[in-house]
């Protein structure tokens, strides 16, 4: 933990104080409570997963659609907390699925559903058929187990969002504030509530985590210089979510405030960084192909080629921000954590119109990134998308 935060520029842990101050609060829910959560494989739902277990949930039921992730998962919580929740579950399950609506109907009256599962990268928006993929996932499986929680009587649903919704620029977290449209829609069924929250450090698929893969492939390490983001760890982000989820009231979203400890870095800071405490010193290079080519020259020498760039490719925004000017905020009631308090807007007509676009869309079997982008504008009309014809797939 100590490495990754000298990594990202930080000598202390965010919301330990208002974790200490309301660890009793939380321990006794989540001892008293059944939870369900989906996607919780991944690098944040792995956090919030542990979280819930080392607190001794009554039930904890975990799916996603990584089998392989599950395994290792449980792998871990055995290793590490032993078997302190009697009814724990691991199900590799599609929620788009008959097997995971049987489940459902079967297991699912649980006190809190949290969904943790989405696509997180800007690249997604590459092709219209990852495009859609997206959407369906950061959207319309909401909307479904949104609906099914309703259903089953869940007390409480809470479902990650990003600080990429604020102001988006880029069809990941448009996504994300569509999704945040529907969560406040369903909030007059059943509370809601959910969280933005900054980069996740060294998160699976990350391009931290993608050092990690680089170093140990010997391949050149290859970040841009001109992107400045905020940093969290895996284990502040599921302090996030589960503090939303348990303590944040109906139509709360739950951010990181802006503080000396969290602070704008870049990634390639992070590099040179990252590189020195492996004991390499960083050898910068013009281009790719001198990048590529000198890797086993360089490593000899203890140094290892890296490929700074400027961002020139599309979704990417100049500056990171977890609110806008016209929402309303809270910035009392915790130490380290703002709230955005929504009330109701009632944009039911829009909605559907969305919805009904998008089944239309896959009705006919065909559809390009314009007419999404266009439903998008449609959606949000603060939405600034700009076409660069450029993906990070087209960068090394």
């Amino acid at each position: 933990m100590n490495t990754i935060l000298e990594l990202i520029g930080r000598t202390e842990e965010l919301f330990t104080e208002d974790i200490r101050r309301h660890e009793d609060e939380i321990s006794e829910l989540v001892k008293d409570s059944s939870f369900l959560v989906i996607g919780g494989a991944g690098s944040i739902g792995q956090a919030v997963v542990k979280g819930l277990f080392s607190r001794e949930a009554k039930v904890l039921h975990v799916v996603d659609l990584s089998e392989n992730n599950l395994v290792e998962l449980v792998r871990d919580i055995r290793s590490s907390m032993g078997y302190a929740v009697k009814d724990f579950k691991t199900l590799p399950l599609d929620c788009r699925s008959l097997e995971y609506d049987l489940f459902i109907e079967l297991y699912g009256k649980y006190d809190y559903v949290l969904n943790l599962s989405a696509f997180k990268h800007v690249r997604s928006e590459k092709d219209p058929y990852t495009l859609m993929r997206m959407i369906t996932a950061n959207v319309l499986n909401t909307e479904k187990t949104l609906k099914q929680s309703i259903d089953k009587g869940t007390k409480k649903y809470f479902c990650v969002s990003t600080d990429k919704a604020a102001n988006p620029v880029n069809m990941m977290g448009a996504s994300k504030r569509i999704m945040e449209k529907f969560l406040m829609r369903r909030s007059l069924e059943i509370p809601v509530s959910t969280a933005r929250f900054a980069n996740v450090a060294f998160s699976d698929g990350s391009l931290l985590y993608g050092f990690n893969q680089r170093i140990a492939k010997r391949q050149p390490i290859s970040a841009p210089r001109d992107v400045r983001r905020y940093f969290v760890t895996e284990k502040e982000a599921g302090e996030l979510c589960l503090m939303s989820c348990l303590l944040g009231e109906n139509r709360d979203i739950f951010f990181p405030k802006l503080s000396e400890k969290l602070h704008l870095v870049t990634f390639s800071e992070i590099a040179v960084k990252y590189l020195d405490s492996l004991g390499y010193e960083p050898y910068l290079c013009n281009t790719e192909e001198e990048a590529r080519d000198k890797v086993e020259e360089l490593i000899k020498q203890k140094k290892w080629p890296c490929y700074f760039f400027d961002s020139d490719t599309t979704g990417e925004k100049d500056f990171e921000e977890f609110y806008t000017e016209n929402e309303t905020l809270d910035r009392v009631k915790f130490k380290d954590i703002g709230i955005i308090k929504n009330e109701v807007l009632l944009e039911d007509e829009k909605l559907q119109y969305f919805e009904q676009s998008i089944a239309n869309m896959k009705k006919k079997g065909e559809w390009d990134k314009q007419e999404i982008v266009d439903l998008f504008r449609y959606m949000l009309p603060e939405f600034k998308h700009e076409e660069k014809h450029k993906s990070l797939d087209q960068r090394m």
